[in-house]
């Protein structure tokens, strides 16, 4: 299992992700609230699943108003669709 933890801004996100055992796998990602960023993250969760099995991935984020939106909606579509 993979915890992804972001922490929401208007122009840039802070990402972290910890697998189940506690093993930090990235704890300082930065990526800019852009899609060429979000695909950053994706493809960061991705090089760290030992498989492509998305269920075994749970995604934490503050709801910063609008600023969340567009993130979650791409990993959504990504992730869990």
């Amino acid at each position: 299992m993979l915890f992804v933890g972001i922490d929401v801004a208007k122009s840039k996100h802070d990402c972290c992700i910890i697998d189940s055992d506690g093993v930090i796998i990235t704890d300082s990602l930065r990526i800019p609230n852009t899609k060429e960023g979000f695909e950053t993250l994706y493809t960061t969760i991705l090089s760290s699943l030992d498989s492509n099995d998305f269920t075994k991935v749970k995604i934490g984020l503050e709801s910063t108003g609008h600023y969340s939106t567009n993130i979650t909606n791409y990993l959504y579509k990504l992730l869990y669709i």
